[in-house]
């Protein structure tokens, strides 16, 4: 793909993003008085929300620990302090850089840190991303089966529960999928690449079938059963420790609100944020907060968005800086963290079986693309190690 394509394709998304973070920004903050959110924020308990922004942190030391499982088929008893270091990474540049590309950006910095390619790296993240969708719908699906969820309350009229409800539906209908493309995986890309790729946008077409086929290729780890009880259990820890994090939050601004709806919470702010949004995912996560804390919980307006904005910056900051400080001990510039998408594109091209570059005019010149003679990132240092 040319640059210029590429570009336009990475400007007009990171403007939908925008657009959409500032429409439900606007949501959120409808109606609330800005002096009394930051009013809110100083009325924060310190311990409470520093205890908030640590678990928040140790997160990604989990999801660290639980790469390892993932790449067992293909790196087997891979150090911890590489991948800990190339999650940061990826999570500092989500919230930095726009188009959502940290997940690229984290499977090329590991492959730069061990003896792993790109392609195998990405597919693994494809496939944590399949552990942490099911861990949050079962999240979901519990916090609503507790006592004492409002599941008949109503934002902006509509009833809660039914519109849950309706939600379930395409989380049904993608875990049929999802099983399908465990069991023909071939004949899955084969159908994609006929049916909805040819209705996405040109530049979107080879970023989205080389994804998903160097996610099927992740898929080796569930051909084995103790692999796949290892990583559901770290997913489990994971998640409960980021709704251990939102609760001690809510401790912090002194939101009336239980455990449960903690797990609620979390899990509703990991589905908004999926929707395209400006780095930082700033916006799906406070209009999150507006519904379940304002609209479920009945929560103050001001409260609850006091408590959006300040514990957002607040876990947003420790990986962000870690990130950074991972990134310029490996020689990572952020123009360089940019291209990784096209890094790892070339890769899955290369590595990965079936992803050829034949379609529809997207494939890049062998010289320059295909990971050969010439380094798209010479300045990566691929020696260097944090």
């Amino acid at each position: 793909m040319s640059g210029s394509r590429r570009g336009g394709a990475f400007g007009w998304k990171a403007l939908l993003g925008i657009a959409i973070s500032a429409a439900l920004l606007a949501f959120a903050l409808r109606g609330v008085d800005l002096h009394e959110v930051l009013r809110e924020i100083g009325r924060a308990q310190p311990v409470w929300f520093l205890a908030a922004v640590f678990a928040a942190t140790a997160v990604f030391l989990v999801r660290a620990w639980r790469w390892k499982p993932l790449l067992q088929p293909m790196l087997p008893d891979s150090p911890l302090h590489p991948r800990f270091a190339a999650t940061t990474i990826g999570f500092m540049a989500n919230n930095i850089l726009p188009v959502r590309i940290g997940e690229f950006a984290r499977a090329f910095a590991l492959s730069r840190m061990q003896p792993v390619s790109a392609a195998a790296s990405f597919g693994s993240v494809a496939v944590e991303r399949l552990f942490d969708g099911l861990t949050i719908v079962l999240f979901l699906v519990i916090s609503i089966a507790l006592p004492g969820f409002p599941g008949t309350a109503t934002v902006d009229g509509v009833e809660v529960g039914a519109l849950l409800r309706l939600f379930m539906m395409p989380f049904a209908a993608a875990g049929v999928a999802l099983l399908a493309m465990v069991i023909w995986p071939r004949q899955a890309v084969s159908v994609f690449e006929r049916t909805v790729a040819r209705v996405l946008p040109r530049g979107l077409r080879r970023p989205v079938v080389d994804a998903l086929e160097a996610f099927l290729a992740g898929l080796a780890v569930l051909r084995t059963p103790a692999l796949i009880l290892r990583v559901s259990l770290w997913s489990l820890a994971l998640w409960l420790l980021n709704a251990v994090s939102f609760w001690l939050a809510f401790r912090a601004f002194d939101i009336p609100v239980g455990f449960g709806g903690a797990l609620f919470l979390q899990s509703l702010i990991a589905i908004m944020v999926a929707v395209p949004s400006a780095p930082g995912f700033f916006g799906p996560y406070e209009a999150a907060v507006r519904i379940g804390l304002v609209g479920l919980w009945g929560v103050e307006a001001n409260k609850a968005l006091g408590f959006a904005v300040g514990f957002h910056i607040g876990s947003f900051i420790p990986v962000t800086v870690i990130g950074l400080y991972f990134a310029w001990r490996l020689g990572f510039s952020l123009r360089e963290v940019e291209r990784s998408e096209k890094v790892v594109e070339q890769a899955v091209e290369r590595d990965v079986p079936g992803a050829t570059g034949g379609r529809g005019g997207d494939a890049a010149p062998a010289a320059d693309d295909a990971g050969g003679a010439q380094d798209p990132l010479p300045n990566a240092g691929g020696t260097a190690r944090p």
